[in-house]
């Protein structure tokens, strides 16, 4: 057990200890990290840095002592509902990560479920491929989980979706795009469907949100998702991943300002303390990310979102290409941006990720089927030939079968 220490320990050895610890840590700032932390360049960094630095100790709380941070929360929730094409009357706050806001828009459905069509027991649809938060969220609000298998396509399949409704389903939703494939679901069949029962509608977009809409304005093929489908009744976009900002940042949007000031605002008033109001689900809010999402948003606009963009779209090529013209390796499924995965056929592709470890190379595990999974940030286009040089390397070695059992037995 660590205890407290006695006398305050001197900054230099303080900071000595914090950077040999660091040294453990993945490598992201070399490229080498493909998921977690998502590097747009220095000028991005240095804007991040100075609007962390300026808003650091604030408390988001309360916006009546923080005028600013509410000002720039409400532009950053606008400015993301202009992107996704949100309707007038549309609605939304700023959370702490995808999963917050993911937890908030199952919380506002079951809210809508009970008051508009008396559901006791709700039910949540969501496809086998959705983020983990959205049992997270059935578990925490008593929702019974429903999985909703995906076709060969690797989207949700509408038709065994519709089949696992009952009057009791109060949430669904589809992913733009799903983490472990980069496809996006079926979201203009999966909303109707939604729709004709009365049930809310989400879209997780918390991996799309922040880079579809460029790579649609770079001509780009991408399925439609977003507001501009009828029924869907929330979207989540996290700006701390393709928006380039800091952790923790997302937004949460609703169709419908009366529906989240209704169903997912919290307002107590039988407290000493005087009246007690959140939208989201912290009490006391760090700053920094508010400050932070707004400086990044407004720091790049447009012009800079897009030729990180196509960073993104080119690296992604690159990768993809190499990866496919190595025997036995392919790409799965059709991704339609920077968040795929592959595999190796007749080989074992987690012997093939040890080698990688073992180079620096940090990709994530992914089953049914075996895979190793890849998020491409812009700053990945630096490292995409020596990162394909020791994907060679690492299938030549392990890339059989008997390079397989060879290995293990070592």
């Amino acid at each position: 057990m660590v205890n407290l220490p006695e006398k305050a320990v001197p900054r230099g050895e303080l900071f000595d200890r914090m950077r040999e610890r660091k040294q453990q840590d993945a490598d992201w700032r070399g490229g080498k990290t493909w998921s977690l932390i998502y590097p747009a360049g220095e000028e991005v960094d240095e804007i991040l840095r100075e609007a962390n630095g300026l808003y650091l100790f604030e408390n988001a709380l309360n916006p009546m002592r923080f005028p600013s941070l509410r000002q720039m929360e409400r532009e950053v929730v606008e400015m993301t509902a202009g992107l996704l094409h949100a309707p007038e009357g549309a609605g939304g706050c700023m959370t702490s990560g995808g999963t917050e806001s993911i937890l908030l828009a199952v919380k506002t459905a079951r809210e809508r479920a009970r008051a508009e069509r008396g559901v006791t027991k709700p039910e949540l649809l969501a496809p086998v491929t959705a983020h983990p938060a959205f049992a997270k969220a059935a578990a925490y609000f008593g929702l019974e989980h429903k999985q909703i298998p995906i076709g060969a396509d690797l989207r949700a399949d509408v038709a065994a979706a519709r089949n696992l409704i009952t009057d009791q389903t109060a949430f669904m939703m589809g992913s733009a795009p799903n983490y472990p494939h980069g496809v996006v679901d079926p979201i203009p069949e999966l909303a109707a469907l939604a729709a004709e029962h009365g049930i809310a509608f989400h879209v997780d977009s918390c991996l799309g949100g922040f880079l579809l809409p460029f790579l649609e304005r770079l001509g780009h093929p991408v399925p439609p998702f977003d507001f501009r489908i009828p029924g869907v009744s929330t979207l989540s976009a996290d700006v701390h991943k393709y928006g380039y900002c800091t952790k923790g940042a997302s937004v949460l949007l609703h169709r419908s300002r009366d529906s989240m000031q209704i169903h997912q605002a919290f307002i107590y008033q039988d407290w000493p303390g005087g009246i007690y109001g959140s939208a989201a689900m912290a009490g006391a809010r760090p700053a920094a990310p508010i400050a932070a999402a707004w400086a990044v948003l407004n720091g790049l606009g447009w012009e800079g979102y897009l030729q990180l963009a196509q960073r993104i779209l080119d690296a992604t090529k690159r990768l993809q290409e190499g990866i496919r013209s190595i025997e036995p390796l392919h790409v799965i499924g059709e991704p339609v941006m920077g968040v795929f995965c592959f595999g190796a056929e007749g080989a074992d592709i987690m012997a093939i990720g040890d080698v990688m470890d073992d180079r620096g190379w940090h990709l994530d595990r992914q089953h049914g089927p075996d895979a190793l999974h890849l998020m491409v940030s812009p700053e990945h286009d630096r490292i995409v030939d020596p990162f394909l040089a020791d994907l060679r390397d690492a299938v030549a070695q392990h890339g059989t079968s008997r390079g397989v059992e060879a290995r293990y037995s070592e």
